[in-house]
């Protein structure tokens, strides 16, 4: 019986410490951005925490896929530059399945330079150049192409010329920037 009280006793303390670190990991990710990181905290900590308070971006990209453009929007509300694009088609023949952009509200995750390739495209290894790609999503990005046609043409991503690619990328998105597409 002793035996028994004890084991209970072990697993409820090992269950309570648990529940604790979830809930200050949980709290440490919510507040993560607002919290500035005394000087006994590492150095990766304190450059995580500045990039956050950075990459909570007001700038916001608007993609219209019926009017095929684009817009950059600046914390003031004020439309800094568009241009044509292309976003995902009704349908792409080679995976046998509509291929639209996804709609709604997002942030940029991570961003590549002028060599940015597609791990995806074309079928069968990937390697179709993809850049300044700015992926909003996972399998989804904003890039540079040369063919940017009058009509939504590509596998998802959001094709603008390479011109504004390259100014969006340098200028204006960064980790953490709006990308706001609307419906088609």
């Amino acid at each position: 019986m002793e035996g028994r009280r004890s084991k209970n006793v072990y697993f409820s303390v090992t269950l309570n410490l648990v529940v604790s670190f979830v809930c200050v990991l949980a709290l440490s990710i919510l507040l993560l951005p607002t919290v500035s990181f005394a000087a006994g905290e590492s150095r990766v900590q304190a450059e995580f925490a500045a990039l956050m308070k950075r990459s909570v971006a007001s700038n916001t990209f608007v993609f219209d896929p019926r009017r095929l453009r684009w817009k950059a929007i600046n914390s003031k509300g004020r439309v800094v530059r568009s241009g044509r694009a292309s976003g995902g088609a009704n349908y792409c023949r080679d995976v046998r399945r509509a291929c639209r952009t996804p709609v709604g509200s997002f942030r940029i995750i991570s961003k590549r330079g002028a060599s940015c390739r597609s791990s995806r495209y074309p079928l069968g290894g990937g390697g179709a150049r993809m850049p300044y790609c700015m992926f909003f999503s996972k399998y989804y990005a904003i890039h540079g192409s040369s063919d940017v046609p009058n009509r939504n043409a590509s596998h998802g991503c959001i094709r603008v010329l390479p011109k504004d690619a390259r100014w969006l990328h340098r200028n204006f998105i960064k980790i953490g920037t709006r990308v706001k597409v609307k419906s088609y």
